[in-house]
């Protein structure tokens, strides 16, 4: 398997998979259960997920791992297994992808601030290295370092991969759009400076997820890539706001609506599309679709 760096450098624009929670909801997760537990009690749904992910098209696939981190399974009694799920995690998606097909493993943040003193920076970086340990052991091709707000808990992550494996590492910010117009994490950090920071902690390809939707993230986009001119550039953008309708949780864009949006990420600077939550493997499609006339 050719690094992903590299395949980037041939010019090509490349697909990532979409939401795994929206999945794993569809097939029967409940609210409260730990969802990176399914990787060992219902192996084959998990799988049945990375591999929808494959047929519709995806050249990157993620890992049911988000939350797999020893200080966020804690909140699970489940510290004590991060290791064994983590290898889990990514065997199950590897064993999908086979050899065509790159496996990003997961890596959420733990929803500790070192700010507030909740942890410290050993602490974080030990759960780091443990969990990107397993992840590679099991077969992952690279570190998904996502949804992070505060950049040393990134910066942190991003050091555990590179002292720790030979991972490829992937580091995805979440921005919101604020009263002024401005994007911007929760903790305030400007997509310029999540360029900077990521890069200069080591990470080899950088960019955004979650946030309102495919519109929203093509300015996101174009200020990574003001700050990055040579950066490849990553989005995960959600399938819309989600509405609720008749009390049941609704991401209102469709398949073609995202698809209709590549262009103009492609145009912003963005290297490779995927989505996160309430994209599925039909919104995967559609975008892969658009990003084959793209490479040809």
């Amino acid at each position: 398997m050719r690094r992903i760096t590299e395949r980037l450098k041939q010019g090509r624009k490349l697909v990532s998979d979409g939401a795994w929670g929206t999945l794993l909801q569809r097939q029967g997760l409940e609210s409260g259960e730990c969802p990176e537990l399914w990787c060992i009690t219902h192996r084959a749904a998990v799988l049945a997920i990375a591999q929808s992910y494959v047929a519709a098209g995806a050249n990157l696939i993620k890992t049911n791992s988000f939350g797999g981190s020893r200080i966020k399974l804690a909140a699970c009694t489940l510290g004590a297994r991060a290791a064994e799920i983590n290898r889990a995690a990514a065997a199950i998606s590897r064993e999908a992808a086979g050899a065509e097909h790159a496996v990003i493993a997961s890596m959420g943040p733990t929803g500790k601030l070192l700010l507030m003193g909740d942890v410290t920076e050993e602490d974080l970086y030990a759960a780091f290295q443990e969990q990107a340990l397993a992840l590679e052991q099991g077969g992952a091709d690279a570190a998904l370092i996502e949804s992070m707000s505060a950049l040393d808990e990134a910066a942190l992550a991003i050091k555990a991969v590179r002292e720790n494996t030979r991972l490829e590492i992937i580091c995805t910010f979440t921005f919101e759009r604020t009263v002024k117009g401005e994007y911007r994490t929760m903790m305030g950090v400007a997509p310029a400076q999540m360029a900077a920071a990521c890069l200069a902690a080591g990470a080899d390809i950088i960019g955004a997820n979650c946030g309102h939707g495919f519109r929203e993230m093509i300015a996101v986009v174009k200020e990574i890539r003001s700050a990055a001119p040579t950066a490849p550039i990553i989005v995960h953008p959600n399938a819309g706001l989600p509405v609720v309708r008749d009390g049941v949780t609704v991401f209102p864009d469709t398949p073609a609506m995202m698809a209709d949006m590549v262009p103009a990420l492609l145009t912003a600077g963005a290297d490779i599309i995927g989505g996160c939550c309430g994209t599925t493997p039909e919104h995967i499609a559609a975008i892969a679709r658009v990003l084959r006339v793209a490479n040809a």
